[in-house]
């Protein structure tokens, strides 16, 4: 796959995140070296310029000799290897190399083509540095996170090579490469940006559209289960309201419901005048969910494709400028985070109480518990009280990381976007979602059992099949967690969500 710098696709980041080797675009190659040309000459004009002859942080006042330039830049990344915790998943991490390939092949960042290359060699031959998780705030850059990046780069640290982790430097000769040698301006250009927040918010923002989609079947199941009605879905009701994400979302959940001789069984004899709302209101909450994840996708995309180094470089013929700003700042990272966050949340909500009122016979019309013996056998009691548990869970994670601050570095970084707890947070979220899902599956598939012989629409009916080649139906109470467990394997790896005609989020 080729990465065009600054005009990456949505879908082309979604196949770098699911495993695809992108090869960065030839033409790019004309700007890296003007950029690097341009840092050579600054450093010959012996003017103080941040991050490239002086300290960092609070110690950019401190002027370095031109003898230690390259110690410098090797400094700023072992000083900076501070990280934390559990390592980033390879996912994530082989993303993150990614973007930072595209936003230094921009040629703003006054690296050499030989750096570029080495990330790109990286990717190409699946070295892929170990990363603590923890250690951002997501202002000045996500430092410690990229710092362990860079660290790999130049032979220290640990590289994960084919599932195998070994020493950076036994891993990069394994692999025919060199130790990079950092030059002027380079370890603060591998350094600075948002590269490692914004790979973790794409990536749940990722695993959040499948589980939009995913959301839309099992919702259908779910109504079909308790004999809901389709008339919610009447595209006449949503245009008055105008949101296309609603208007999308009905379509979608008409179409998976047409067809259905289970709906067209009571469609003349419906014993509720109105279903309750996780049925009837499906198109205004997933819709605005759906809403929501575009908006964050428009935001994301962006961010990957800029450039978040700093100082930035600017060669012209009437002379080189190195410009301190601000793009390392990852409020835009740390507010698309927040918005998928709630939007996780609102996802398995409306599933767990789909779930909630199906065990509930005074609302669904069905066995308490959904067991042909209650009483003798419990049922999906407790598969909805994990579903609960799971739900509350997502609540206490999602409160909004971009409203909280804390200064840093003595103060000079004195506002921080906490982007990167905002993004890592919701990889665990959607897992919490996907078993939410995969429980309301399993509660939903039980239901429609009960309105044997009849059969809902061709795409319920199929993903019931899925289901039961993996899980029979349940008649008396069994160890659980199994079903569970496959139900939601078949939530995680996209059965449902890869059903056609479901909208997503790539324009």
């Amino acid at each position: 796959m080729i990465l065009h710098p600054r005009a990456v696709t949505y879908d082309q980041w979604l196949a770098i995140y699911r495993g695809a080797t992108p090869r960065l675009d030839p033409a790019s190659a004309e700007a890296v070296e003007a950029s690097a040309a341009a840092v050579a000459r600054i450093v010959a004009r012996g003017a103080p310029v941040y991050g490239i002859n002086t300290g960092f942080g609070k110690l950019a006042s401190v002027r370095i000799d031109d003898a230690d330039l390259a110690t410098l830049q090797r400094n700023i990344v072992l000083s900076h290897c501070a990280g934390v915790g559990e390592p980033m998943p390879v996912p994530i991490a082989r993303l993150m190399i990614a973007l930072k390939l595209a936003s230094l092949a921009q040629g703003a960042s006054g690296v050499r083509p030989a750096t570029v290359a080495m990330l790109e060699a990286m990717l190409e031959r699946d070295l892929i540095p170990v990363i603590p998780a923890q250690g951002s705030c997501g202002a000045s850059g996500d430092l410690a996170p990229l710092a362990h990046m860079a660290a790999a780069m130049i032979g220290v640290g640990e590289i994960v090579c084919r599932g195998e982790i070994l020493p950076a430097s036994l891993a990069l000769a394994g692999a025919g490469l060199s130790p990079l040698e950092l030059g002027p301006k380079e370890g603060l250009a591998l350094l600075n940006g948002t590269q490692f927040s914004c790979a973790y918010a794409l990536a749940g923002l990722f695993e959040a559209e499948r589980l939009y989609r995913s959301a839309l079947v099992t919702g259908i199941v779910s109504t079909e289960a308790a004999k809901g009605s389709d008339a919610p879905f009447d595209p006449r009701i949503h245009e008055l309201r105008g949101h296309r994400g609603q208007m999308d979302t009905a379509d979608a959940l008409r179409a998976l419901m047409a067809g259905s001789a289970i709906r067209a069984s009571h469609r003349d004899d419906d014993g509720r005048v109105q279903d309750p709302y996780c049925l009837r209101c499906q198109p205004q909450v997933m819709g605005a969910v759906l809403d929501l994840l575009r908006q964050a996708a428009t935001t994301l995309i962006t961010e990957a494709g800029g450039v978040s180094d700093n100082p930035l470089i600017f060669p012209g013929e009437d002379g080189d400028e190195a410009l301190s700003g601000g793009n390392f700042h990852a409020e835009p990272v740390a507010f698309a985070a927040d918005m998928i966050a709630m939007a996780l949340c609102e996802i398995g909500s409306l599933s767990e109480r789909r779930v909630a009122m199906l065990v509930d016979p005074a609302l669904s019309g069905l066995p308490a518990f959904l067991t042909p013996r209650p009483g003798l056998n419990s049922g999906f009691m407790i598969p909805q009280v994990t579903a609960a548990a799971l739900v509350s869970e997502n609540k206490q994670r999602a409160y909004p990381a971009s409203v909280d601050s804390i200064p840093t570095s003595a103060n000079q970084e004195d506002h921080v976007s906490m982007a990167a707890h905002g993004s890592r947070r919701l990889v665990a979220m959607a897992a919490n979602v996907d078993a939410i899902l995969g429980i309301e599956l399993l509660a939903g598939a039980q239901g429609c059992d009960f309105h044997a012989p009849l059969a809902s629409s061709e795409a319920v009916e199929k993903v019931r099949s899925l289901l039961r080649a993996r899980v029979p139906t349940l008649a008396d109470d069994r160890y659980m967690a199994p079903d569970i467990a496959a139900a939601t394997g078949l939530i995680l790896r996209g059965a449902l969500a890869d059903i056609g005609g479901l909208p997503g989020l790539a324009p």
